[in-house]
């Protein structure tokens, strides 16, 4: 009666599971489907609120009309302007104005070369609604046609975050179905079977969905920032880290299922030995995350938590869900290369007990190459090119873009992006002198008024978001004591400004707590050092690498100003989580009886294979960040991948096992594992009784 209650139990268990993970994703279905509606990419959503750019936003909203939508219609034509030409501008102006409520009339501004005619438009029609101000760009677009030779382009801010929110909006099916694509095609080439990769794929998709469901519930109770950056990290992740778990836990079951006769119990096996380690990675992958929680701009700090959430789903699909379903299917489920019970897999020469042997034979010769090849690399660094520009962010130019080239080519002499400038109500007209009297200031008019508030706008001599504009900003900022200056351009040099801070707080937080964790996992202190300087290392090589490329090859204008940050904290995190893999094995092997050499070479052939099908799963899927048609995207894919990709073929396999080999016992200090054995105390020998005869 024993036998059959535990073989029904093991029957029902997987079911459980399965009906389980049913009314879980029933339950989240609702609002996975409206992560995209809270979804908000204007850069102001992305700055503190204690940033300049970001309380003139939020004035502007108090003033008559609602914060306004600021375009620039622009009309173009080589040769020259045509009579004909200002009268289709002047009357498709007059139509805007009359289909649509605007903050003033708008006047026609002609170039000094007679080839451009720019109206700046603004509406407080739409407000803060995201929908209705891509509404709006989309109707004064539809009035505002050229033809014959005449180009006619929509531009200014307003525009620019239409332009931008389409592609981000764009993103989500083709970055999900491209992950996913890429991801099957390595389990296929990884596991030899026609059936055994949708089972992890599978699973995947679901934990990605649920991730969805919890992101956006994570937004409603505790107002998490959401964009469109960490809401397609967040996939990544999801494929990415549960994809290195799901090789983890589906090698280990096939090496019990060759020991253990029933499917069940060679899983509860598998879980047994590699659960630990996939929890301890996971759990520090996570701990790295949230430290992003002590970042000042709101899609950084967003970003973490949403990050957190892509590693938990997937950690609880791939320890739960997948042995459930692996457990139902049985051994078919690996055909044609079916793991027998009783079976021994063909010895083979593995590439790594290679790499392995040739770390050992010289370590210290392996640590000082790779040591100088990675520095070597960082240098490139300094290559790096200066800080993005908006119109510089897309891989293919949108209207918005090409208006503002059209501009920059056609007003040399003078700004055509308004600054905004909020000044309390009272001090309005001292303001406006200031303003006027400051260098590199064109023209200032004053605007609306309301809730104690005067709402200046002012055009700068120098070109949009140029060394002289960011000059006139600032000393604006400096001279206008109690007044806001904000705007497209003054965002971004908040952007700036507060990415520095951030890179200044957030690293040595990830270091800290990666590092403590380490300690407390390791037993010791000196591997968990060899670890973060590891990955440190490997940050500042992909970074150089990035230097290298990112201009002359890829014809990028900038870099993003995050892309440091972010790219730190997704290599240290995921690194260690891979060197918690090899270190777990190594010490396991330690405490086993092996020598410290020994053992490093043994964990690195035992571990080396799957380590290095999880390197690469992971560099791919954060790879289809590089065919995004965003500039900030490409560059943190691009990055965070070849940082995997060293971190998972040179750093583990080399440098980390050559320290290893070299130090030897002092690895482990100070826990017990760095002291030699005692040797074994020889048997006593039994004392000799003399008897006496009598």
């Amino acid at each position: 009666m024993g036998a059959a209650r535990t073989s029904t139990r093991r029957r029902a268990v997987p079911w459980l599971v399965l009906a389980l993970w049913i009314a879980v994703l029933a339950i989240a279905s609702p609002f996975a489907s409206k992560l995209a509606d809270v979804q908000r990419d204007r850069a102001v959503d992305y700055l503190p609120a204690s940033a300049d750019s970001t309380q003139v936003a939020r004035i502007e909203d108090r003033l008559p009309g609602g914060e306004a939508t600021e375009m620039v219609v622009v009309y173009h034509r080589d040769g020259g302007l045509t009579a004909g030409d200002r009268a289709t501008a002047a009357g498709q102006i007059e139509r805007i104005a009359g289909a649509h409520r605007l903050t003033g009339e708008p006047q026609g501004i002609p170039s000094r070369d007679g080839t451009t005619l720019m109206y700046p438009v603004a509406s407080t029609e739409p407000g803060q609604d995201e929908k209705a101000r891509d509404a709006l760009v989309g109707d004064v677009r539809d009035i505002a046609r050229g033809g014959d030779g005449l180009s006619v382009d929509v531009g200014g801010p307003g525009a620019l975050a239409t332009d931008a929110a389409e592609v981000y909006n764009s993103l989500d099916g083709p970055l999900l179905y491209t992950t996913a694509a890429v991801v099957a095609l390595l389990l296929i080439l990884i596991y030899r079977s026609p059936f055994l990769w949708l089972v992890p794929l599978a699973v995947a998709g679901l934990a990605d969905y649920l991730s969805l469901g919890v992101a956006y519930g994570l937004n409603q109770g505790f107002g998490t920032s959401v964009s469109g950056q960490s809401s397609g990290i967040m996939t990544i992740l999801v494929f990415g880290a549960g994809t290195d778990y799901a090789l983890l836990l589906v090698s280990r079951y096939r090496e019990e299922l060759r020991r253990i006769e029933r499917p069940y119990d060679a899983m509860a096996a598998a879980l047994k030995g590699c659960g630990p380690a996939v929890l301890a990675s996971s759990g520090t992958v996570a701990a790295g995350l949230l430290c992003l929680l002590a970042a000042d701009l709101n899609s950084s700090r967003g970003m973490g938590p949403l990050g957190t959430v892509g590693v938990l789903c997937a950690l609880a699909a791939m320890l739960t869900l997948l042995p459930a379903i692996l457990v139902l299917l049985g051994r078919r489920v690996f055909w044609p290369l079916v793991p027998r019970y009783g079976s021994t897999p063909k010895a083979r020469r593995s590439l790594f007990t290679a790499m392995g042997g040739s770390a050992g034979r010289r370590p210290l010769t392996v640590l000082a190459a790779g040591a100088v090849l990675l520095g070597a690399l960082a240098l490139g660094a300094f290559n790096l090119p200066g800080s993005l520009k908006q119109e510089d962010s897309f891989t293919s130019k949108p209207e918005a873009v090409a208006a503002m080239e059209t501009l920059a080519g056609a007003y040399p002499e003078r700004g055509t992006q308004p600054i905004s400038v909020i000044t309390p109500e009272e001090r309005a007209d001292q303001t406006l002198a200031s303003i006027r009297a400051t260098r590199g200031v064109d023209s200032a008019r004053e605007g609306r008024t309301g809730d104690g508030w005067t709402e200046i706008s002012v055009l700068a001599t120098a070109p949009p978001q140029s060394a002289g504009e960011t000059a006139t900003i600032e000393a604006l900022r400096d001279e206008l004591d109690g007044s806001y200056v904000g705007g497209a351009s003054a965002e971004q040099i908040d952007l700036k400004d507060t990415n520095a801070r951030d890179r200044l707080v957030v690293v040595p937080i990830v270091l800290l707590s990666v590092l403590l964790i380490l300690v407390a996992l390791l037993r010791s202190i000196v591997a968990p050092l060899i670890l973060v300087a590891a990955v440190v290392a490997v940050w500042g090589a992909a970074l150089g690498i990035g230097g290298l490329v990112f201009g002359p090859l890829f014809g990028f204008e900038g870099t993003d100003p995050g892309l440091g940050l972010l790219s730190f904290v997704f290599l240290v995190a995921l690194g260690v989580d891979y060197g918690i893999f090899l270190m777990h094995r190594m010490r396991e092997e330690c405490l086993n009886g092996a020598e410290p050499g020994s053992a490093a070479l043994t964990a690195l052939r035992t571990t080396g294979g799957v380590i290095a099908s999880a390197g690469l799963v992971l560099a791919a899927t954060f790879a289809v960040l590089t065919s995004m048609p965003l500039v900030p995207l490409v560059e943190l894919g691009f990055v965070i991948a070849v940082g995997v990709l060293l971190d998972t073929f040179l750093v583990r396999t080399y440098l980390v096992t050559s320290a290893s080999v070299a130090l030897g016992r002092r690895v482990w200090w100070p826990g017990r594992l760095s002291r030699a054995p005692e040797p074994p105390v020889p048997p006593r020998e039994p004392e000799r009784v003399s008897v006496s005869a009598h």
